[in-house]
């Protein structure tokens, strides 16, 4: 007998999916397991008196992708999909371990080639790449703990590491007087465990290549930190209304970081811990759903993890706003966007020589508007915007990637094109195959401070501009 979650699992809106970003080339999967080994062994010993761990979220509730994916393939979540996120993963019962994987090949054209080639062993334009493959774990572990869990091997720069996790423990009860979800995380990115896609991890794009170039500037909580961390916070959400959470975050040691494929050398380490926040209000009714919200963290690192000249401070402070609307039969509209501002006190770059300026500041925008037909085909566009302080010793220029003028700011647009013929309860092999083909074009109005010649070496932001053609494979 199936356990209903609470509250917004009655909605019928949108399907329950696999999103792990990428699958595994055979030679790299005994080395993925190691990585995710003692999490698998664990689960199967302590599921004594279920036994029901599966091989992905869709096969654990029997739901198809759709249901909590509004385009069959995830990150996309609707509101069914953000509840069981919130109650931990363990919707559902199964006696498979709940192991699947997933693959994304690709081919990669710039306008304008890059001299000496786009990665290592690559050519200068017109790429053909395995992009990413996982091995991941995702589903109940045991009772009411359940797990996000991927190990990726990197086809650009021929790499396996750990990759995102999220493990949580949840429950319900009464706050106020109200049903509500109470949980505890610990996870290695922040923002890999929010529920919506207007923060950075799960944010638009969900994929993009790896053999482009892209601006230089980006605040510390986009992905700053990924996989260097561990991070545990409480959250709860109150009478489907209003959600809070909030934790610390801690480097991990060098050693842990380059056990788990992760390379510490050079990384920023923070001092301490660094706090995290979340709260977002949202309302949802007849066939639309908003939210608003804020999150945000606040670090003091070692730049380059060395200690001699103090910390810097970064102060990331991020707003997102969210909307869709399912009124239309078969079809469905979303809207996303967020605003991060970061401050910055650079005292301790300055002093190391790596910064102009004691203080500067940066800011990010991110709007994405998509429309689905019947969960299968679905056209997004997208903006996106970075600007801040000039600083010659932060942005240093150089081919390609640096800025000639010393200035962060960058703008473009991203348009994509995306076919999931399978993901629906009646699809082809449900629920065991899910398919995404892609096509996205990435414009660039400004890059790294300039419209033309921004690297003072004669590349213009348009000759950045980016055809990314991929095949995404989940099982």
């Amino acid at each position: 007998v199936k356990r209903r979650p609470m509250m917004l699992f009655e909605s019928n809106r949108g399907g329950l999916g696999l999103y792990s970003n990428k699958l595994f080339p055979f030679d790299k999967i005994l080395y993925v397991l190691s990585c995710l080994s003692l999490l698998t062994v664990m689960s199967l010993f302590i599921t004594i008196e279920e036994a029901d761990a599966m091989p992905s979220f869709a096969r654990q509730t029997g739901y198809a992708c759709s249901q909590c994916h509004y385009q069959s393939f995830g990150p996309a979540l609707n509101s069914f999909g953000r509840i069981f996120k919130a109650l931990g993963y363990v919707e559902g019962a199964n006696k498979m371990p709940p192991l699947s994987a997933m693959a994304r090949g690709s081919f990669t054209n710039t306008k304008k080639g890059q001299p000496g080639g786009a990665a290592e062993d690559f050519g200068s334009n017109n790429n053909f790449a395995l992009d990413e493959a996982s091995l991941f774990y995702a589903g109940r572990i045991w009772w009411k703990i359940g797990a996000f869990a991927q190990g990726t091997y990197d086809g650009v720069e021929n790499h396996v590491a750990i990759d995102n996790t999220d493990i949580r423990f949840a429950t319900t009860g009464k706050l106020f007087g109200q049903e509500s979800i109470f949980g505890i995380d610990v996870n290695n990115s922040p923002t890999v465990q929010d529920l919506w896609n207007t923060t950075p991890v799960w944010g638009f794009p969900y994929s993009d290549s790896g053999l482009a170039p892209t601006p230089a500037a980006s605040p510390i909580i986009d992905e700053g930190f990924a996989q260097q961390v561990i991070g545990v916070t409480g959250y709860t959400l109150w009478k489907e209304t209003v959600y809070l959470e909030i934790g610390p975050y801690a480097t991990l040691p060098a050693g842990v970081q380059d056990a788990l494929g992760v390379e510490p050398d050079g990384e920023d380490r923070i001092k301490g811990v660094a706090p995290y926040w979340r709260l977002v209000f949202q309302h949802d009714w007849n066939e639309n759903y908003i939210s608003c919200g804020t999150y945000g963290l606040m670090s003091w690192v070692y730049p380059g993890r060395v200690k001699s000249a103090g910390t810097d401070r970064y102060t990331d402070l991020g707003f997102d706003l969210s909307y869709q609307y399912a009124g239309f039969k078969n079809q469905f509209i979303a809207l996303n966007s967020t605003f991060i501002k970061e401050f910055q006190d650079l005292s301790a770059s300055k002093t190391l020589g790596d910064s102009s300026h004691s203080s500067d500041s940066l800011e990010e925008f991110k709007a994405n508007l998509n429309y689905t037909i019947f969960s299968t085909v679905a056209f997004t566009a997208g903006y996106f915007q970075t600007t801040g302080t000039s600083d010659k010793l932060l942005y240093p220029p150089d081919p390609i990637s640096g800025s000639a003028n010393g200035s962060p700011d960058s703008k473009g647009s991203i348009f994509e094109l995306d076919y999931v013929p399978f993901g629906k309860p009646d699809s082809f092999a449900s629920p065991y195959l899910n398919i995404r083909i892609g096509l996205q074009y990435t414009a660039y109005f400004k890059f790294n401070g300039a419209s033309n010649n921004y690297d003072g070496s004669g590349r213009d932001a348009s000759d950045n501009n980016t055809l990314y053609l991929f095949l995404w494979i989940a099982i």
